[in-house]
């Protein structure tokens, strides 16, 4: 079997360890941020989305024309554009990109950060709008003949894309959420259902409620699953761990700033203390009350120090023991492994040199395995 690596770029020099660097928007930073990805082996991108950050799909262009074969997985809120223009966009993108695009939908977990960009629907009712939402640009990217909808969130009449996207029959979706609602939606429209790095048990568990949701939406095929994870490498066990604690150190002596999609925190209700609304980063909250190292290498406090903002949870140790440790999350059904480092572009580099091969080493050996195996019990019938 296969598995994709996809890592995380931003438009600038920028994580919770260190101080934004250079411009909001440094084109040649994002261009070699982006060839150090594709030069590592990883096999898509992700272009994080948030309130006060820069276009995602702009940044998906200027990567497009810096590199040869790197997948671009584009976050996209629904509600804030028409969903056949998004259709439309995605399917130019893709075009020009040479059919490299992927969509991922964040419905949006926290109120505030919605209302910044003038979106006052409660939570439950910005699931139902995109699901609405995904139902119109599938079909646009899929139907040849005009057609309209009088929804609950969208009417229009006689639409038609001329543009469709390069990919046959459209371009795959993956989708974000941890609650009951984000099952649901995510399991009917998903390729890619992702996932926060969460010890093994509670993952498979997600994993389950997926699984569940895309039978009971009626589908055969059943969504892949995304999880991801903050490496933090080191020579040895000692020299992981020595470096992880300084990163904590660091987190913690500046607080929650720095992130790829804005350096603004979600403003949290009166009353709630430091609670985050979003059922994901409550979850990695929860698994960090239970302790701080679970199953072979992975690590929450770096959740715990940032209130779980975003994917927080890091595999700490050597290149083999976090390849052991992400193999553990492909045995239970896991299908794409997304990382990033504290260090970014650093990080990336020494993820392409010394993790990516090992995860993939052993894959290969394991199908090699599988095929001798079931040769050999052809052989004895």
């Amino acid at each position: 079997m296969t598995v994709e690596f996809i890592g995380m770029i931003g438009t600038r020099d920028v994580s919770e360890t260190r101080p934004p660097s250079g411009p909001v928007v440094d084109p040649d930073y994002t261009r070699r941020f982006a060839q150090a990805h594709e030069e590592a082996g990883f096999d898509r991108i992700l272009i994080g989305y948030g309130s006060s950050s820069p276009d995602g799909t702009q940044v998906a262009a200027h990567v497009a024309a810096h590199t040869e074969k790197l997948g671009l997985l584009v976050a996209h809120r629904p509600g804030f554009v028409a969903p056949t223009l998004a259709a439309r966009t995605f399917a130019t993108l893709d075009q020009f990109s040479g059919g490299r695009v992927a969509v991922h939908i964040i419905t949006g977990g926290h109120d505030a950060e919605q209302r910044r960009d003038g979106d006052h629907l409660a939570k439950d009712e910005r699931y139902a709008r995109t699901d609405e939402y995904l139902d119109i640009v599938k079909r646009a990217w899929t139907e040849d003949e005009p057609f309209g909808l009088d929804g609950a969130y969208y009417r229009f009449a006689d639409f038609h894309a001329e543009v469709k996207p390069a990919q046959s029959p459209r371009i795959p979706l993956y989708f974000g959420g941890s609650s009951p609602a984000a099952y649901r939606v995510g399991g009917k429209h998903a390729d890619v259902f992702a996932l926060w790095g969460e010890p093994l048990a509670e993952t498979a568990e997600q994993i389950a409620s997926v699984r569940a949701a895309a039978v009971a939406a009626g589908r055969t095929t059943l969504p892949g699953i995304s999880v991801s994870f903050r490496p933090i490498l080191g020579a040895t066990e000692e020299l992981a761990w020595e470096r992880a604690h300084r990163i904590l150190d660091t987190i913690k002596s500046r607080g929650a700033a720095g992130s790829f999609v804005g350096s603004r925190r979600p403003i949290l209700p009166v009353g709630e203390g430091a609670k985050p609304q979003n059922t994901g980063s409550q979850r990695l909250l929860a698994a960090a009350a239970k302790g701080e190292l679970h199953d072979r290498a992975l690590w929450t406090a770096p959740a715990a120090a940032t209130g779980a903002a975003g994917n927080s949870t890091a595999l700490v140790g050597t290149p083999e023991t976090v390849a052991r440790a992400l193999l553990d999350y492909v045995d239970i059904g896991v299908t794409t492994l997304l990382i990033r480092g504290y260090d970014p572009l650093d990080d990336v580099a020494d993820y392409g040199r010394n993790l990516l091969p090992l995860v993939r080493q052993e894959l290969a050996h394991r199908e090699r395995t599988a095929t001798t195996e079931a040769v050999a019990v052809g052989s004895a019938r």
